[in-house]
C-alpha cells in the first residue's frame, strides 16, 4: 500500500462501512472539514447533547482540544543513499529520534512552573511542540504551541492562567516533512460525562489500524489519525465505572510501546507498558510533591529525588486530597524488554534509565568497542558530538590513545534556517560541525559515534575530517550493532530497505561512507553491558526479532505522532 506522507493523515470516515452505520447526524458530519467537525462534536447544541454511553456523540468523546496525528512509524518517502539523499535539507540530522517526553506533578502549588522545567530538562526528546494542562481540583486549564519550551511559554505570564496544584506536560518530536500544526501538539483535553481528563503519551500502538476499525464500527467519530486519541475512545466507551477501572480496562486492549499520563480534577495517573519499552519514573520533592518523568534529568531540575521506575504493566494513582499514592500491577504481565537505544542515543547522560546510568552505559560499549575493534596506528579519538562523548571517551582510555575534541557543534542551528536550495543543502553538516584543524590535520583519527542509520550523515563526517580537517586516516567505529530493523514502538527510523547495514555488509558500508576502516559493536558485547538483566532489552532494530511483532498492513500505512 502506498505510504502516507507526515502530515497527511488518511481518511478514515468511508473505512468499516461508517458511513453507512452512522446515524444521519453523524453521517452528515463526515463531509464536514475538520474544524467544523471538532466544533460540532465539542460544542453541541442542548437539542443533541449526548445523555448516555449509548449516545453516537458520547462516543466521539466530545473532544475539547485538537488531537495530534498519532505517534507511530516515520516512514518518509525518502530516496536510497545512491540517491544522493544530500538533497534532502534535513540530511545532516540523521539519527533515530524519540518521539516525545512526558512529564506530570502533583501536591505542589507552583505545579505549572514545575512541569515547564520539567519539559525543558526534557527538550532532547521533542523539538516540534510543547504544552501544560494544570488543575486546581475543579477544572483543567491547557496551553499548547510550536516550538521549544522557552518559545511556547517565553513570558511568564503565558504560565499564570494555568493555576493548581497539579499539572502534565508534553514535548513533541518534529522531524524532516513534518507538517507543523498547533492541533498536533500534547497534552490533549477531552471531556465525557464523569468530567475532564487530559492525557500525554510517549509510545507507538502496533494495532492502532484494528482498534479504530472497531471503534468506528461502533459509532466512534475520529478527528485525527493519534493512537493516543484511540487511548481516548477506549476509556470513554469502556463499561467500567470508575476512572481507574476504565483506564485499565482500555490499556488492556492496546499492543505496543507507550507511557502515559493522566490528568483529572483532582488525581494523577501514570501507566507504562507491560513489556517498559518506554521509560517513565517518579520522584517526589521535598515538599511531598509527587512527580512523573520519562528521564530523571527532569526529576533533578525540579529538586524532586528519584524514587524509582514505573513498573513495566503498573498503574500509580495520587489523590491531591491527601497525596495517597496507589499502586497496581493491573496488566498482565509480559516479559521486559525497555528500548535499548535510550542508552545507544536517546536520553541524556546525565539521567538514570531502566535503572542504569546512561553516561556510563555509553562509557562501557565504547571500551567494549576498544578491546574488539583496536585502531592500529592511530593518533587520536574523537567524538561524534554530542552523544559519542563518553562512548568516545570509553574507546580511548581503553585504548590507551589520546581523547581529543576535534568537532564542535552548533547548537544554534535551527532547522527553519537552512532554505531548500541546492547550496545550503551541501552546507548543512558545515553548519551543524566544524572541524579543529589544529587537533585533525596529518592525524589518523579514530572517529567514535553511536549509531549509522541511513549512512548520509556520517560520510559528510569523514569528507569533512578529511577535507576540511585535513586528516591523514579517519576509522570509524560505532558504539552500537548495525542497525537492521525498523522500529514499531515509538522511535522515528525509516523503513527498513533505507537502513544502510540493512542493505550492505560492514565493508560496503565503509565504502558508502569513504573511510579508511569501519567496525561496529557486536551485539555480545552490547549484551554484556548490562550483564545479567540483557535479556530484559529490546534489541530488535538490530537483531529483528520484535518482542511484540508489527502487523504488516500497519505497517505501510503507519504516519507519525
Amino acid at each position: 500500500k502506498p505510504l502516507v506522507r507526515r502530515g497527511r493523515p488518511r481518511q478514515h470516515t468511508a473505512s468499516c462501512g461508517l458511513r453507512a452505520a452512522l446515524p444521519p447526524l453523524m453521517a452528515a458530519t463526515i463531509s464536514y472539514s475538520s474544524a467544523a467537525a471538532h466544533r460540532l462534536f465539542c460544542s453541541p447544541p442542548p437539542s443533541v447533547r449526548p445523555s448516555g454511553p449509548s449516545s453516537p456523540l458520547f462516543l466521539s468523546f466530545l473532544l475539547k482540544a485538537s488531537l495530534k496525528p498519532r505517534s507511530s512509524l516515520r516512514h518518509r518517502s525518502l530516496p536510497p543513499l545512491s540517491a544522493s539523499y544530500a538533497d534532502d535539507v534535513f540530511a545532516f540530522d540523521d539519527k533515530p529520534r524519540e518521539e516525545c517526553g512526558v512529564f506530570g506533578i502533583i501536591g505542589d502549588p507552583d505545579a505549572a512552573r514545575m512541569c515547564y522545567l520539567g519539559l525543558h530538562a526534557l527538550q532532547h526528546r521533542g523539538q516540534e511542540g510543547a504544552g501544560i494542562v494544570s488543575s486546581d481540583g475543579t477544572a483543567l486549564r491547557s496551553r499548547t504551541g510550536l516550538g521549544l519550551v522557552s518559545k511556547v511559554f517565553s513570558r511568564s505570564s503565558e504560565l499564570e492562567p494555568l493555576v493548581g496544584s497539579a499539572a502534565i506536560g508534553h514535548n513533541r518530536y518534529s522531524t524532516a516533512g513534518a507538517a507543523s500544526a498547533l492541533a498536533n501538539v500534547q497534552p490533549f483535553v477531552a471531556g465525557y460525562r464523569f468530567g475532564q481528563l487530559a492525557v500525554a503519551h510517549n509510545g507507538n500502538l502496533v494495532n492502532y489500524d484494528s482498534l479504530r476499525c472497531e471503534l468506528e464500527s461502533k459509532g466512534s467519530v475520529f478527528n485525527t489519525s493519534s493512537d493516543t486519541e484511540v487511548i481516548l475512545h477506549l476509556i470513554a466507551t469502556s463499561s467500567s465505572g470508575p476512572l481507574l477501572a476504565r483506564i485499565v480496562e482500555a490499556l488492556e486492549e492496546l499492543e505496543g510501546a507507550y507511557s502515559l499520563v493522566f490528568l483529572t480534577a483532582d488525581k494523577l495517573f501514570a501507566a507504562r507498558d507491560p513489556h517498559g519499552f518506554r521509560p517513565l519514573v517518579m520522584g517526589r520533592r521535598s515538599n511531598g510533591a509527587v512527580a512523573f518523568a520519562s528521564e530523571t534529568c527532569a526529576l533533578g531540575l525540579v529538586g524532586a529525588e528519584y524514587v524509582r521506575e514505573v513498573n513495566p504493566g503498573e498503574v500509580i494513582v495520587v489523590d491531591s486530597h491527601d497525596m495517597s499514592i496507589n499502586t497496581s500491577c493491573l496488566l498482565s504481565k509480559k516479559p521486559r524488554k525497555c528500548c535499548v537505544f535510550e542508552h545507544v542515543y536517546f536520553a541524556l547522560p546525565n539521567s538514570v534509565v531502566f535503572g542504569h546510568p546512561v553516561h556510563a552505559a555509553r562509557y562501557n560499549f565504547g571500551a567494549a568497542l576498544a578491546r574488539e575493534s583496536p585502531a592500529p596506528g592511530a593518533d587520536i579519538v574523537i567524538p561524534v558530538p554530542d552523544s559519542g562523548f563518553f562512548a568516545a571517551l570509553g574507546f580511548a582510555e581503553a585504548s590507551g590513545l589520546p581523547f581529543r575534541q576535534g568537532l564542535i557543534r552548533s547548537h544554534y542551528v535551527g532547522r527553519s534556517f537552512i532554505e531548500p536550495n541546492q547550496e545550503e543543502r551541501n552546507l548543512a553538516v558545515k553548519l551543524k560541525l566544524a572541524p579543529i584543524d589544529g587537533v585533525l590535520e596529518g592525524k589518523s583519527v579514530v572517529v567514535i559515534d553511536d549509531s549509522i542509520v541511513r549512512g548520509t550523515t556520517s560520510s559528510k563526517i569523514v569528507q569533512l575530517i578529511k577535507n576540511t580537517g585535513k586528516a591523514r586516516e579517519v576509522h570509524m567505529r560505532i558504539a552500537s550493532p548495525p542497525i537492521v530493523g525498523s522500529c514499531y514502538y515509538g522511535v522515528d527510523t525509516p523503513r527498513a530497505e533505507e537502513l544502510i547495514s540493512n542493505r550492505l555488509d560492514v565493508e560496503g558500508v565503509r565504502q558508502a561512507l569513504g573511510s579508511d576502516s569501519l567496525a561496529f559493536l557486536s551485539l555480545e558485547s552490547l549484551k554484556a553491558a548490562f550483564g545479567d538483566e540483557a535479556c530484559m532489552f529490546c534489541d530488535a532494530c538490530f537483531t529483528r526479532k520484535y518482542p511484540v511483532p508489527p502487523r504488516e498492513h500497519e505497517i505501510f500505512n503507519m504516519v507519525d505522532k
